[in-house]
C-alpha cells in the first residue's frame, strides 16, 4: 500500500500542537495535540475534509488551505517548504548520482585550516571529507562514515555528545529537510535500517520535524581532553546541493581552545586529511 506522506506529516505535527498555543483550554486529554476538529476550526476548513486529509484520501489541498494548515500547525518556514513539497513535489531533475564526493577544492579548504575542525557531510549525512583536527575530534567514529547511523548506533556517542538527544533529533530533522522525494531508494534503506535497529530513530522520524542544521553550540565529551564546548556554523555548498561544510571554533582564550591545541598536538605528523574516495557512502542496490 503506497505511503501518503502528506497524511503523515499533518497527524504527527497536530499530536505536537497544545490546545494553550493557541489560547484554547488544555488540561487532561487521551491523545497529545489537538483534535481534528479543532484544527479544522482554526484552519477554517469542515472537519470532514479534514479528515479526509489525514486519511489520505484528499491529497490536493489549495495554497489557501495549505498556508491555512500551516498557521494553525505553528509550522516552520522549512517545514512550510516541506509540506508544500509533500503537495506538489519538484519536477524530476537529473538521476542524483549514487556516491557523492566533496569537490578537490573543498577538500583543499578544509586542509588549510589546521586550527579549526571543520568537516563536509552530503545530504544523507554521510561524512564525505574532514580535515585533520576534525579526525581528532571525531576520532570516536573510526571507520564509520555514516554520521546519522553512528550518532544512534555506536554507544560512544551518548558519551561523547553531552546533549546527545538534541543531537539526534536535530540528524533527524535535517535527513527529512534535504531529502523531501518518496521514491529515493538510498533514503528508504537508510531510514528502514535505522528504525528497525534504533527505537530512538523511529520514534524521532515520525515526528515528522524538518529542520536544516545551522548556527550553535555543541557540548562535547572527548576521551583525550575532556569536556569541551564549540560553536559551529553550517554552510550550504552551493556547487554541490545537498552538501554542507561545518566548522567549529572555540571561544579566544578557553579551556575549549586549549583542548583543541592539545588534539591538535595529538594529530600524526604524516596525517594528510582523510582521503575523499574513503567517505563514500554506501552503493545503491
Amino acid at each position: 500500500m503506497e505511503t501518503n506522506r502528506l497524511s503523515e506529516f499533518l497527524r504527527a505535527r497536530r499530536a505536537l500542537v497544545r490546545p494553550e498555543d493557541h489560547g484554547m483550554p488544555g488540561g487532561a486529554r487521551r491523545t497529545p495535540g489537538l483534535r481534528r476538529e479543532e484544527i479544522a476550526v482554526l484552519a477554517g476548513v469542515s472537519t470532514d475534509y479534514y479528515v479526509r486529509l489525514e486519511q489520505g484520501r484528499e491529497r490536493n489541498p489549495s495554497p489557501r488551505v495549505l498556508r491555512a494548515l500551516a498557521a494553525t500547525l505553528l509550522l516552520t518556514d522549512e517545514e512550510v517548504a516541506y509540506l508544500r513539497a509533500l503537495v506538489d513535489p519538484p519536477k524530476p531533475g537529473r538521476p542524483r548520482p549514487v556516491r557523492e564526493y566533496a569537490g578537490p577544492q573543498l577538500v583543499s579548504l578544509l586542509d588549510a585550516w589546521a586550527d579549526t575542525p571543520a568537516l563536509v557531510y552530503g545530504r544523507y549525512i554521510d561524512l564525505l571529507a574532514v580535515n585533520s583536527l576534525g579526525e581528532a575530534l571525531f576520532s570516536w567514529l573510526g571507520a564509520e562514515t555514516s554520521l546519522i547511523t553512528a550518532v544512534f548506533l555506536n554507544p560512544s556517542a551518548r558519551d561523547f555528545y553531552r546533549d546527545w538527544a538534541v543531537i539526534a533529533q536535530g540528524c533527524v530533522a535535517a535527513l527529512r529537510a534535504t531529502n523531501p522525494a518518496p521514491d529515493d531508494q538510498r533514503l528508504q534503506q537508510l531510514v528502514g535500517e535505522l528504525s528497525v535497529h534504533s527505537p530512538d530513530f523511529a520514534r524521532m522520524w515520525a515526528r515528522h520535524e524538518v529542520r536544516a542544521k545551522s548556527a550553535s553550540t555543541k557540548r562535547f565529551h572527548h576521551p583525550l581532553v575532556g569536556d569541551l564546548t564549540l560553536d559551529f556554523e553550517t554552510f550550504s555548498v552551493n556547487s554541490a546541493p545537498g552538501q554542507h561544510l561545518v566548522v567549529y571554533r572555540a571561544e579566544p582564550g578557553s579551556d575549549a581552545e586549549q583542548s583543541l591545541a592539545l588534539l591538535a598536538n595529538s594529530v600524526p605528523a604524516d596525517f594528510h586529511g582523510i582521503p575523499n574516495e574513503g567517505h563514500l557512502p554506501h552503493d545503491l542496490p
